[in-house]
């Protein structure tokens, strides 16, 4: 690969799903890893508080420099006219903030499926009569989907590539392959820390999503590495949507809690052909462009020759 990664981004970006489910009772919640170590991991949520956080004591733990001791506190009560459950979540003071869908809380009732971020680590809140249904299709989810950015993950993405590029080649068609980083992020992660940068990722994602087609098939296929495929389009055509969206990118104003985050990325552009027929070779092409590109300073898209 292009970029140099740490041991910590590869274990949080891996698919690797490991399912540990714990009882559930009919109307209970549960917590599901979407994002982080021990991805796919469920958590029955007990009549009584249930903390998370760095300290050992704490019924999640969870061993990371953004976490606090004690940082989140989830508490069990009933609906007000209702017999049903409820399930409230509180910051406990902590030093990095706890979200719910993005969003930054003090305290607030959880609803089935909110997805609650707390440090790097990403949870998926289930309740209801159907918990062991969703579960199941989450974990089925989590083996095509990246949880932080919400694109596909490395593992589609290949299986997409080694599809469309037989496709190409039986119908005597294009498919260019598009490979992006972001630029300097390392040098972001130690400016704004890695809650920023993983924040960063997601936002930079949905900002290329959006200006592709929905025939494209764009993932996450590194720590901060992207790959685009681009069926029945050729090298110019591949070119024009690489600028497309490395200017989308250079003029996005990301943020994180007030923090600007201006970010740029390089692309690498290769074209299926004679030389290039096989995925392996195709997504090598493409890996040599993106270092070309960053050879020649960065913020820039490069055609493999």
């Amino acid at each position: 690969m292009s970029t140099t990664r740490k041991e910590e981004d590869e274990t949080l970006s891996t698919p690797v799903v490991r399912p540990t489910p714990q009882p559930v009772g009919r109307g209970d919640g549960c917590l599901v890893v979407i994002y982080g170590p021990d991805l796919g991991r469920r958590l029955g949520l007990p009549n009584r508080a249930f903390e998370v956080g760095r300290s050992s004591q704490c019924d999640l733990s969870l061993d990371q420099e953004s976490v606090s001791r004690h940082h989140a506190r989830i508490t069990r009560g009933k609906r007000r006219g209702d017999k049903g459950v409820e399930y409230t979540i509180m910051d406990l003071g902590s030093t990095n903030g706890t979200y719910v869908n993005d969003v930054h809380v003090t305290e607030r009732t959880l609803k089935d499926g909110d997805q609650i971020k707390i440090g790097r680590t990403i949870l998926k809140f289930m309740t209801g009569d159907n918990i062991e249904t969703s579960y199941h299709e989450e974990i089925y989810k989590l083996m095509t989907v990246d949880g932080l950015t919400g694109l596909f993950n490395k593992r589609y993405f290949n299986e997409a590539l080694d599809r469309e590029l037989q496709r190409a080649t039986r119908y005597a068609r294009p498919l260019s392959l598009l490979l992006f980083d972001i630029d300097h992020f390392k040098g972001k992660n130690d400016q704004f820390g890695h809650v920023a940068g993983d924040a960063l990722l997601k936002q930079l994602a949905q900002a290329v999503k959006d200006k592709l087609r929905a025939q494209d098939v764009i993932a996450r296929v590194g720590g901060e590495e992207f790959g685009v495929l681009l069926p029945e389009v050729d090298s110019e055509g591949a070119f024009t949507t690489a600028e497309k969206i490395r200017v989308v990118v250079e003029k996005t104003p990301f943020a994180f809690d007030g923090e600007k985050m201006p970010s740029t990325i390089s692309i690498g552009v290769a074209t299926n052909g004679p030389k290039l027929a096989a995925a392996l070779a195709l997504y090598g092409a493409a890996d040599a462009a993106l270092y070309s590109a960053k050879a020649r300073g960065r913020n820039r898209s490069v055609v493999s020759e």
